[in-house]
């Protein structure tokens, strides 16, 4: 197999994970596409561009062939109407950039459950499919950037006839700093901060949510499933959930990261209090923490994601995923939630994003 990736968002959680991936199985040529803003992983080459302008794309990629496209980034707008607009010219610009080549086999598209919840500015309103959620289910009557981004795939698969497959992740957990949506890393920032100050841990989510079931997708396991699909012809011209396998309540899981942390969970009343109202001082809190400890990064803006985190754990339904569909196409991988967050917690130590 041709094997030679282009990874749009590199840098990302999906992305980084990825590469990561791909490097450990040898074989792969990588290259990342994006604005340029972070570095890339070691062993990824970094190709600049405005990844919504079309002539910005079509410059940084003239005269380059790849195999392989993967879509693990997304830019977020002020409205769903502009997150259609710019996410939509994202992947119409880099197909419409290397398709004509004839040299594209496969390009993966990573979305998620807003796919089945709509879209933040319409979430969860209206008729929300029955859990766990299925990928016959289809589409909301809503707008939602994640459809316009599946039509401008499928459109490029038919003029340029290339495979496609659509991944569709719950909250994902990962190593990557600066990433807008990474409950892992927020989770671990917020309970340092309780426990350098004595605060309690406080569980910011919806009573759903803490007493419902859930389930997680390890960034790790996403990279092999993207792997795969881009192999296996089950996969081809598929949609698939994927998830680690396990389901948790957070009433449970909470107490596991409290422990992991040394701190106390504080009880649960009912109420939700989310963490971007609770936590809009804490960036002195976390720069004292971070002077105090040598660690990599002070800036507390670049490790959080306090707004997604609380639309993640605010949910005022249970959201859970059915796995089946990847399950028969062959994809038998699994991975335990709470050693996702534990590996995530001590890989940010050796980083020194948080104290050891």
């Amino acid at each position: 197999m041709d094997k030679r990736a282009l990874i749009i968002g590199a840098t990302g959680i999906v992305g980084r994970n990825l590469a990561e991936q791909l490097q450990t199985h040898g074989g792969w040529s990588i290259a990342g596409l994006s604005r340029g803003r972070t570095p890339a992983p070691h062993g990824v080459e970094s190709i600049t561009a405005d990844l919504a302008s079309a002539s910005s794309v079509t410059q940084a990629l003239q005269g380059r062939e790849f195999s392989h496209v993967f879509f693990t980034a997304w830019s977020r707008q002020a409205t769903e109407a502009e997150n259609i607009r710019v996410n939509g010219a994202m992947v119409a610009n880099v197909l419409a950039a290397l398709g004509p080549s004839g040299a594209l086999s496969h390009v993966a598209l990573v979305t998620g459950l807003k796919h089945y919840l709509g879209p933040f500015e319409a979430y969860a309103k209206g008729s929300v499919p029955v859990t766990p959620f299925r990928e016959e289910q289809g589409r909301q009557p809503v707008d939602n950037f994640y459809y316009e981004q599946e039509d401008r795939l499928f459109d490029a698969a038919r003029q340029y006839g290339f495979g496609w497959s659509v991944h569709r992740p719950h909250t994902i957990i990962g190593f990557a700093v600066g990433n807008a949506m990474n409950m892992g890393v927020t989770l671990a920032v917020y309970a340092t901060l309780c426990k350098a100050s004595g605060e309690p841990f406080v569980f910011p989510g919806s009573a759903a949510q803490w007493n419902g079931l859930t389930d997680m997708t390890d960034a790790r396991l996403l990279a092999r499933h993207l792997e795969w699909a881009a192999s296996s012809p089950e996969a081809r011209d598929e949609a698939f959930n994927v998830v680690n396998g396990d389901v948790f309540r957070w009433k449970w899981m909470w107490e596991r990261i409290a422990e992991y942390f040394g701190i106390e969970p504080a009880s649960f009343d009912g109420q939700t209090r989310p963490l971007e109202n609770r936590m809009q001082h804490a960036s002195h809190a976390w720069a004292e923490i971070a002077a105090r400890h040598s660690l990599a990064e002070h800036d507390i803006d670049k490790l959080v994601s306090w707004w997604h985190t609380d639309a993640d754990l605010g949910r005022p339904m249970e959201v859970l995923t059915d796995m089946s569909k990847s399950r028969k196409a062959g994809f038998l991988d699994y991975q335990s939630t709470p050693d996702s967050f534990f590996d995530l917690f001590e890989r940010l130590k050796r980083e020194r994003i948080i104290p050891a």
